[in-house]
C-alpha cells in the first residue's frame, strides 16, 4: 500500500474538518475561533497541493476533494457568517427574515468560482478573480472588526444591512470577475522582478501590525486594487 498517495488527500480532509468546526463556532457567535479554524483550513489547503507535487501523486480525485473541502471552508463558512451578520444587524432592509438569507450569495459565488477554477486553464500560474480563501478571510474579518472596534462609525457601517448586502454582492462579483490578480509566487531571486510582491508583503505585515483584523480586510482590498493598477500599467507598457 502506497501511504504517500493518501497524505495529500488526508490533509485536504483535515481542511474540510476545520471548515466544519468553524461552522459550529460561527453558529455560536464565536467568530474568533471560527476565523482561526478557517485560517488553519486555508493553511492545510496550501500544503495538500504542496505534498501532492512533492510526492508526485497529484490525481483527479485530489482535485475534486480539494474543491469540495474548499466549498465548506471557503464557501459555506463565509456565507454562514454573513447570514448571521445580516440577522444581527440594526439597520435592516426590511422586517422579513428572508433578507438575511441573501448573505448566502457569498456561498453561491464561491461555488461558481471553485467550479470554474477547475476547468479554467488560464489560472495555473496566477488567478483571475479573487481566490475563495482570500474572500473568506475578508468576510470573516468583518465581525471581528466589529467586535474589537470602539468606533461608532464602524458600528454604524457593519450593522447596516444595506452595507452588508453591498459587500455580499461585491464579494460574489469579485470572486468571478475577469480581473487578473498578480501572483505572490517569487520565481526569480532579484528585486526588480519581485518589487510588486515584496512591496505588497511588506505593507501587508505593517497593516497587520497596526490594525490587526481591520488589517486583514485592508490587505485583501489592497491586493485587488494593486492588481487592477498593475494590469492598467502593464497594458500601457506593452501598447
Amino acid at each position: 500500500m502506497n501511504i504517500k498517495k493518501h497524505i495529500p488527500n488526508l490533509i485536504t480532509l483535515l481542511n474540510l474538518l476545520c471548515g466544519c468546526i468553524a461552522l459550529v463556532y460561527a453558529s455560536h457567535g464565536d467568530y474568533f475561533a471560527a476565523f482561526y479554524f478557517v485560517c488553519l483550513g486555508i493553511f492545510l489547503d496550501f500544503f495538500d497541493g504542496f505534498f501532492a507535487r512533492l510526492f508526485k501523486v497529484a490525481s483527479p480525485l485530489g482535485l475534486q476533494l480539494d474543491s469540495l473541502a474548499d466549498m465548506v471552508t471557503s464557501g459555506v463558512v463565509p456565507g454562514f457568517v454573513m447570514f448571521f451578520m445580516m440577522k444581527n444587524s440594526q439597520h435592516e432592509i426590511g422586517t422579513h427574515e428572508i433578507w438575511n438569507y441573501l448573505g448566502f450569495i457569498v456561498t453561491m459565488g464561491s461555488c461558481y468560482r471553485l467550479a470554474n477554477f477547475n476547468i479554467d486553464t488560464r489560472q495555473t500560474e496566477s488567478f483571475i478573480g479573487l481566490p475563495t480563501p482570500a474572500n473568506t478571510l475578508f468576510i470573516l474579518s468583518l465581525p471581528l472588526i466589529l467586535q474589537y472596534s470602539d468606533s461608532l462609525i464602524v458600528l454604524e457601517v457593519l450593522t447596516n444591512q444595506w452595507v452588508l448586502l453591498v459587500i455580499t454582492l461585491c464579494s460574489a462579483y469579485i470572486l468571478n470577475a475577469e480581473i487578473p490578480l498578480f501572483s505572490l509566487k517569487i520565481k526569480k531571486f532579484n528585486l526588480k522582478d519581485n518589487a510588486l510582491q515584496i512591496g505588497f508583503l511588506t505593507v501587508s505585515l505593517v497593516l497587520l501590525g497596526l490594525f490587526q483584523y481591520l488589517g486583514v480586510a485592508l490587505i485583501i482590498i489592497m491586493y485587488v486594487l494593486l492588481s487592477v493598477i498593475n494590469n492598467k500599467v502593464g497594458k500601457k507598457v506593452t501598447a
